[in-house]
């Protein structure tokens, strides 16, 4: 999937504030401002004309109108229609019919033609796929750093559902980050990604950081995650070798996805920061609009 790209006290758990209900208005810490500016409006015109797809569009990110304000992208790459069904998602599920052998130049043309500092490239699943997609996945990033050598790059790769000889292709391109996003605690999977396995995606973290890549995950709150399960989600990624997480409050794309179980308050948040670092992570971006691409050129300078 193509998308554009685009900090607290430590806090006793039983003194963090507490969370807002579900039902209750969007708190004002939810609050962001609508996409304009010429910055903004240059993105959307290179996007259109090179016939991209971004997580921003499709994800309903609220943080388009900062990033593409900023003139830095995140490009999903693979179509935007996805074989999975994940209940927190907004992009479309079904059957992918878009495979395009040419997409890796156009991607790699629109980064040099907006003069991309630092590119997040992410996708739909493609369990039709024999490969997942990865040979698209390489080349998106080989050609990107033959046009623009400079360009560092963060790969958001889906779950390869075991496919490790499909891993090694997707994470072989150069690119200074590999993602993979857990999206919640272990207990919810069933209900939040019911074609994942928890055990699973934390085993594809492992074999990348086991390649020798920076390695970043991302969980969503508000789904209704106990706090002690987050303690033990954090203390399995640093046991599988993660070296970024990112955390940011789930906001329900349609009435269609699962409900918000509560709206987190930043000084909980703080606090998932806190506790993070101190259990052996090297970088947290934890923070309610937070998301997987948020401040993500930060990322490549973390030690490996």
């Amino acid at each position: 999937m193509d998308e554009l790209l685009l900090t607290l006290p430590i806090i006793q758990p039983e003194a963090v504030a507490p969370a807002a209900p579900a039902k209750a208005r969007k708190p004002d810490w939810l609050r962001v401002k609508l996409p304009v500016g010429p910055a903004y409006a240059n993105v959307r015109r290179l996007v259109d004309e090179h016939k991209l797809h971004t997580i921003c569009e499709s994800g309903n990110c609220p943080n388009m109108g900062e990033c593409w304000g900023a003139g830095t992208a995140t490009f999903m790459i693979l179509g935007n229609v996805c074989t999975r069904s994940c209940s927190f998602c907004a992009v479309a599920t079904g059957r992918p019919n878009e495979y395009d052998l040419d997409e890796p130049r156009r991607v790699a043309e629109a980064i040099q033609l907006m003069g991309v500092k630092h590119a997040v490239l992410t996708s739909v699943n493609r369990d039709e796929l024999k490969d997942r997609g990865a040979s698209v996945w390489y080349e998106t990033v080989v050609q990107t750093k033959q046009l623009s050598p400079t360009t560092t790059i963060e790969t958001l790769i889906p779950d390869v559902k075991a496919n490790w000889a499909a891993l090694e292709t997707m994470i072989a391109g150069g690119q200074e980050v590999v993602s993979h996003n857990m999206e919640t605690v272990g207990s919810l999977y069933r209900l939040v990604r019911p074609q994942a396995k928890y055990d699973r995606s934390l085993e594809q973290i492992r074999r990348t950081k086991e390649a020798g890549k920076r390695t970043k995950s991302g969980i969503m709150l508000g789904l209704g995650e106990k706090q002690d399960e987050m303690y033990k989600a954090m203390d399995d990624l640093v046991a599988n070798g993660l070296d970024i997480l990112t955390l940011g409050q789930y906001l329900q794309p349609t009435k269609r996805h699962i409900e918000v179980s509560e709206f987190i308050h930043p000084d909980l948040f703080a606090h998932y920061k806190e506790e993070g670092l101190r259990r052996g992570l090297k970088y947290v971006e934890s923070g309610p609009l937070v998301r997987s691409s948020y401040h993500a050129e930060r990322h490549v300078n973390v030690p490996i």
